[in-house]
């Protein structure tokens, strides 16, 4: 049994089914709802960096070689609205993570069951998961990273906070000397004022290929492509020991004002205008803004999150809509890549080809609002009838009869750390 950390949140009694078996409705939930509206905040976030990746018709290569920049007034809409959101979400759900793992641990604890315990064959089915995700969906997945980083902070927090704290300083100190050192390396090699543009595909997959097409080019070009979760796993650590570490000093608690207070300047008094300031100028330095400054904002908006839900007893209707995407976290993920894909990709309605660089903000705009929608729409009708998405309910069967072999447990499996009454 899981203890609450905030009020228990009345439910309307309504009965709804776990894959085919009925669940009974639960009169009360010891969910907190910050948790959710956070997670289901960082899924949409996301999707507002992705989704020009999607939209450039070139897809990843042509959006991180910017080939094809829209010109005039356009070309200066399209740099701010891309560093509004370049890196902050993807911090916001490193950190999410972090605290999932934290929640998971302390519900084992009180349950008087050993940590890490089985979390490894969580860790391989997220992995499993990224791995899909990566040759199917999108090749720029975090799930494998996430795996893998979960799996190493499961063991660290089976340590002294001592021994986490000193994680957490060594990982992030790495971290910053590798973007120092990126930096140097960067400002020593600047490319030549009359320098070629890089060549275009030809083929190019994203615009001409089928869906198979596309699987080959991404098993092509893998070690390119898994590039980032390498580079980052010391900040992927760091944010997990330090959402976990924020969850236990009390952010979601009515007694955290003074965290979330801390976290809200750190973030919008301080990082907002350091990471427009740098990240505006483009080129390399959205590097440094993505992977130094973004996760600083990232704490900023976890901390304004958690200070509006402290002593609110459940979220409004904005928020109920967050936080079902969020208790649907890795399905919603996984189909809002799949669905931008099908929009503009050639496999599917191919339109990001026919758009031309400087109709793309518009084109951009509309494509998100629409993929948006329709997540926030899929997540409430889903919910409606079933106990959670199809991704998680896959995972927790699939979790389940690796781990039980026999047995039934008493409490259900979570990726993401979903707490509520076991």
């Amino acid at each position: 049994m899981a203890e609450p950390v905030s009020p228990p949140q009345p439910e309307r009694p309504r009965s709804r089914v776990d894959g085919a078996n009925p669940v009974p409705a639960e009169p009360r939930s010891t969910r907190l709802p910050a948790l959710d509206v956070l997670r289901g905040i960082a899924i949409l976030g996301t999707l507002g960096t992705n989704i020009w990746i999607f939209t450039n018709s070139a897809g990843l290569v042509g959006y991180v070689s910017r080939g094809d920049e829209p010109q005039g007034v356009w070309f200066w809409v399209e740099r701010v609205l891309q560093q509004l959101t370049q890196g902050k979400f993807l911090g916001l759900l490193t950190i999410m993570f972090g605290i999932g793992l934290a929640i998971q641990q302390r519900s084992a604890v009180r349950a008087g069951r050993a940590w890490p315990g089985k979390y490894p064959w969580r860790a391989g089915l997220l992995l499993l998961d990224g791995l899909v995700n990566f040759l199917f969906v999108a090749e720029f997945d975090v799930l494998m990273g996430y795996a893998v980083t979960g799996l190493v902070v499961a063991f660290i927090l089976a340590t002294s906070p001592r021994v986490q704290r000193r994680w957490l300083i060594v990982t992030a100190a790495i971290h910053i000397g590798m973007l120092a050192l990126l930096a140097i390396g960067m400002e020593s090699s600047k490319p030549r004022p009359h320098s070629a543009a890089p060549p275009p595909l030809d083929p190019n997959p994203y615009a001409d290929g089928s869906f198979w097409d596309l699987v080959v080019f991404r098993v092509q070009h893998a070690l390119l492509f898994r590039i980032e979760p390498v580079f980052i796993i010391f900040m992927s650590i760091a944010l997990f020991l330090l959402g976990a570490r924020l969850f236990r000093a009390g952010v979601f608690e009515p007694e955290g004002a003074r965290i979330r207070k801390r976290l809200m300047i750190i973030g919008f008094v301080v990082a907002v205008p350091l990471d427009l300031t740098v990240g505006m100028r483009g080129g390399d330095l959205i590097l440094l803004t993505r992977y130094g400054i973004a996760p600083f904002v990232a704490l900023g908006i976890l901390g304004l999150v958690a200070h509006i839900y402290a002593r609110r007893p459940a979220p409004g209707f904005a928020g109920r809509r967050f936080a079902e995407v969020g208790r649907m976290a890795l399905s919603c993920y996984i189909l809002q890549n799949l669905v931008a894909g099908f929009i503009c990709y050639g496999w599917g309605l191919g339109i990001a080809s026919l758009v031309s660089p400087d109709s793309r903000v518009l084109f951009t705009l509309a494509v998100y609002l629409i993929v948006s929608a329709l997540m926030l729409a899929f997540a409430h009708v889903w919910l409606r009838r079933f106990a959670r998405g199809p991704v998680e309910w896959l995972w927790n069967t699939s979790y389940l009869a690796l781990t039980t072999r026999g047995t039934r447990e008493s409490r259900p499996a979570e990726p993401l750390g979903r707490w509520e009454s076991g």
